[in-house]
């Protein structure tokens, strides 16, 4: 599509208004999400080559910050919760994203990329899993399109329907964490049902998301590769001491009130910048294969787990 504003920059300056917007506390997640994806669709995305970078630090920074405003007894309490559902759904979804992949004879290392991401934390374990089966570029770039079309669509659709269903904070916090992909719409869709369910969702996820070391692992001997090492999400163990900073230090309010609220600032724009890199020739590239086993296992652990969450 042509763009709207052919002056590189105009819309260099219309991009930094709008993070500034996103920092602002104006808008809400999906807003951002929606926003981003809308202005990089009408007008191009400036500086396309940084974004993957800047996606990458300011989650890992907006998650830690996030750790100042939990406490460690809760934290230990809902990661407890959350660990045999996690471990039920992160097999489940492996095994019934296998059966599918032979029914749609898709592409084995695809449709492995595909489950990888939907039962443990989307494009991150996309990122950890792919070189230990040696995917290709293209089977990376089609499991990253299929979970990062979901993956948006999820951070809608969540709050919607855990208001609809009149789920708890607690509830929809463990509910997100499980079936939602990656770890920035988790916490973005957390973030808009309320603050019980943003703890409760991120530390069920980033608990989830320290199941990348042995599925990689797993993943070596299905696919017989050698000498390729697993990819440790470091930054999870820094959240960990945010948290026991907090519980254990006396930090005054002031300080961790402003942190955590700064972090959830830095998810906006995060989620903003997210949108602003998808595109229509990403989704498109996909096919329907991968979409529709991606659509199928991401329809199979939300259903699941909000029945087992609902019956608990």
């Amino acid at each position: 599509m042509k763009k709207i504003i052919q002056n590189q920059f105009l819309v260099k300056l219309l991009f930094a208004l709008l993070i500034i917007i996103s920092l602002s506390g104006l808008i809400s997640s999906p807003t951002a999400l929606i926003g981003g994806f809308l202005f990089a669709h009408f007008f191009g995305h400036p500086f396309l080559n940084l974004n993957g970078k800047a996606v990458s630090w300011l989650l890992k920074i907006a998650v830690v910050g996030l750790g100042f405003g939990m406490n460690l007894t809760e934290t230990v309490a809902a990661g407890k919760e959350g660990f045999i559902l996690t471990v039920f759904s992160i097999f489940a979804t492996l095994i019934v994203g296998y059966g599918l992949g032979r029914i749609l004879k898709t592409n084995r290392k695809t449709s492995h990329l595909i489950s990888s991401g939907t039962a443990i934390c989307g494009g991150s374990a996309i990122a950890a899993v792919a070189p230990v089966i040696r995917a290709t570029e293209k089977d990376i770039s089609i499991a990253l399109g299929v979970i990062f079309l979901l993956n948006s669509i999820a951070l809608i659709l969540f709050p919607l329907l855990g208001s609809l269903l009149e789920l708890t904070q607690h509830q929809f916090g463990l509910w997100s964490a499980i079936a939602i992909h990656d770890t920035s719409s988790v916490v973005g869709a957390a973030h808009v049902y309320g603050d019980e369910a943003l703890q409760v969702a991120t530390t069920v996820k980033l608990a989830r998301a320290l199941w990348i070391i042995p599925i990689s692992t797993l993943s070596v001997f299905l696919f017989k590769g050698k000498g390729k090492s697993v990819s440790i999400p470091y930054f999870i163990f820094l959240f960990i001491l945010a948290i026991v900073l907090n519980t254990y230090l006396p930090i005054p309010a002031m300080v961790t009130s402003g942190i955590t609220q700064v972090s959830k600032s830095l998810l906006v724009l995060t989620l903003f910048l997210i949108g602003a890199g998808l595109s229509i020739d990403k989704i498109k590239s996909a096919g329907w294969k991968p979409m529709i086993l991606g659509t199928s296992l991401w329809i199979f652990i939300s259903i699941t787990s909000l029945l087992a969450i609902l019956a608990w």
